[in-house]
């Protein structure tokens, strides 16, 4: 991204050299990695640049932190999930196992389900894993969530919208 006006990058450069190490130590006490801190640093930072709000923030070390608090939390989530799909495919056969191409678009793909459901209920969220994952029909989801079958086909609806339709969906 380049800034129309200088005046914005030399803030976002100032922003930048004045909490570096400061974001860098807090990162680093929560990933006991320096690297891995300092790639979520960078990505941080590539965040601010997405966004124009920043600039208009009467903390800006609060906001900074706010935007490393959810760098961070993505990235414990996609931790999560990867390590999921990792045990999973442990339980297939060699010859079954995807190519590396296969298995970084898959893991991609899980990743941006699991951002699309996020803010959903948790029944919503349960209701859509049951069916996708385990395969089981509305009534199995309706037993095991202890719900009406009516309510798992809205439960449904509302998160197979939230994954095709995400724009639409909010």
């Amino acid at each position: 991204m380049i800034f129309k006006e200088p005046q914005a990058r030399d803030a976002l450069g100032l922003l930048y050299s004045q909490n570096r190490q400061w974001l860098l130590g807090w990162l680093c006490k929560r990933l006991g990695c320096s690297q891995r801190a300092s790639d979520l640093l960078q990505d941080t930072f590539v965040r601010l640049l997405k966004r124009d709000e920043w600039s208009q923030a009467q903390e800006p070390r609060a906001y900074l932190m706010t935007v490393a608090k959810r760098v961070l939390i993505d990235h414990w989530r996609r931790e999560r999930i990867e390590q999921a799909y990792l045990d999973a495919l442990q339980q297939l056969p060699e010859a079954e196992a995807p190519s590396p191409e296969t298995h970084h678009q898959l893991l991609e793909l899980l990743v941006e389900i699991d951002r699309r459901l996020d803010g959903l209920p948790a029944l919503t969220r349960q209701a859509f894993l049951h069916a996708q994952l385990d395969g089981m029909t509305y009534s199995e989801i309706a037993l095991a969530l202890g719900m009406s079958v009516s309510s798992v086909k809205r439960h449904l609806i509302r998160a197979t919208s939230r994954c095709y339709f995400p724009d639409l969906t909010g």
